[in-house]
């Protein structure tokens, strides 16, 4: 009798169900420093609803993320993706939260902004209506995830144009000012749950993207670290805004 057999397929077994259990905490964490990042623009729309005002204030990160939260959305659930539903729940909640944003802006900004603005949600709407008719109608399940696999790491990786920004600006104005220490930590802590979330499932259109978003939030905290004693008292503050 092989003795050996029974062992190594518990062995097997246990790791598979170890690699399971660690893929799936590495989601949840996902999920919860990416919900910190959603309630980050609370004080700037706070701020505008009490000044009855958008003032200088621009819905385009909101309306880009919108997109962005729904092509996500799009590839995490069944019709384009098995097994990867934690990035759905994330990306459902981040679209909830930029269309809420996105309404308030409308609400009080000024005419020409708002029908600018309706007319930007709109064709958000249109985007995103295309792209699940042309992955349902026209491909089967193994092209759609490639298609819509695609578009989602493209939107993500346009995304870090901000990030890039404001290292940047940090760097020209020796200066962590514009750059939260609270919002960059919880970059980094999303991008490197969902980069092992991606990496356990080994799944290419999670793990690259977010292994990029880690390696700014990195460079971010590296930054912050050397350029706070330069700053002034009021940037060291712990807040959580967004630059627009």
């Amino acid at each position: 009798m092989d003795w050996a057999a029974p062992a190594l397929t518990s062995f097997v077994a246990d790791s598979s169900s170890f690699r399971h259990l660690c893929c799936y905490g590495a989601g949840i964490a996902g999920n919860v420093f990416a919900f910190v990042l959603f309630i980050s623009p609370l004080p700037t729309f706070k701020r505008i609803v009490r000044n009855g005002s958008t003032e200088q204030f621009s819905a385009m990160p909101y309306i880009y993320s919108l997109l962005n939260c729904l092509i996500c959305m799009w590839y995490g659930l069944p019709f384009v993706s098995y097994g990867v539903v934690l990035v759905a729940t994330v990306n459902s909640i981040g679209a909830v939260f930029q269309l809420a944003y996105t309404a308030v802006f409308i609400a009080f900004t000024d005419a020409k902004q708002r029908i600018k603005v309706s007319a930007l949600l709109a064709a958000v709407f249109v985007v995103f209506g295309l792209i699940v008719f042309v992955s349902l109608a026209l491909l089967d399940h193994t092209t759609r995830q490639m298609f819509v696999g695609y578009l989602s790491v493209a939107s993500l990786i346009f995304m870090f144009a901000s990030p890039l920004s404001i290292i940047n600006l940090v760097i020209r104005t020796k200066s962590v000012e514009y750059m939260p220490f609270y919002l960059s930590l919880s970059m980094f802590l999303m991008s490197a749950s969902f980069f092992g979330y991606g990496v356990l499932l080994r799944d290419f259109f999670i793990y690259i993207p977010n292994g990029i978003g880690t390696i700014l939030g990195i460079i971010q905290l590296v930054l912050y670290a050397y350029f706070r004693k330069g700053s002034s008292e009021e940037a060291r503050l712990p807040l959580l805004v967004t630059h627009t």
